[in-house]
């Protein structure tokens, strides 16, 4: 399955620079070969920065380690994915900064049969007109993409049926209301997700700008 992931973002490298959008994010739950699972979030470092220092104010970073734990904390607090009416839970999490940072944990909790999908992702709410491309990978079911944005309250329930993910929600149209090349930009972030957990790194340094 990664393989053929590999090759569609290839082929849309070109199509990804509209990731670098403060107001479009990717978010992504990703089953790995061995039945884990691990979720990512890629934003630009841009938007990054306004939510942090908007709900960081009275406590501002001083170095890109101090950015990087706010971070974390800031998707934690935003974050809330229910699979069958229970919600999973988040284990180790790192950030990879550069101009487009992700965000990165592993979750546990994720059952075998999934029957219903609860997401709500708040985390950059505070920028206009934001969007986030939902995108589910499970071995054997059809890739699937979708979208939370002020319309839908940043929030999807979806349900299986067969192998494919689908809306509960009557009005579908608003799912499908996003830009072709921040969706297949966003997949090609799938091959770095598989190996993020494999080996250490060292994030990209980039100078962040202390709030005074």
């Amino acid at each position: 399955m990664f393989k053929k992931i590999s090759c569609i973002g290839l082929l849309c490298m070109v199509m990804s620079a509209k990731a670098h959008q403060a107001d479009v994010s990717t978010t992504m739950l990703v089953e790995k070969e061995d039945n884990s699972w691990v979720l990512q979030i890629s934003a630009s470092l841009t938007a990054f920065q306004h939510e942090i220092q908007t709900h960081f104010f009275d406590t501002p970073y001083q170095s890109p380690e101090e950015f990087q734990s706010m971070v974390l904390e800031h998707v934690k607090n935003n974050l809330r994915i229910r699979f069958n009416e229970k919600d999973i839970f988040f284990g180790k999490g790192i950030v990879q900064l550069g101009h487009e940072t992700k965000v990165v944990f592993e979750v546990f909790g994720i059952p075998s049969d999934i029957q219903t999908v609860q997401i709500k992702n708040t985390a950059f709410q505070d920028i206009h007109k934001n969007q986030s491309a939902l995108i589910l990978l499970k071995e054997d079911f059809n890739k699937e993409h979708f979208v939370l944005n002020g319309a839908n309250n940043h929030t999807l329930e979806l349900y299986t049926e067969g192998n494919t993910f689908k809306i509960l929600e009557t009005e579908r149209s608003n799912s499908k209301l996003f830009n072709l090349g921040c969706i297949l930009g966003g997949i090609f972030m799938v091959v770095s997700t598989t190996i993020l957990f494999s080996k250490m790194f060292k994030p990209e340094e980039i100078e962040l700008r202390t709030i005074r």
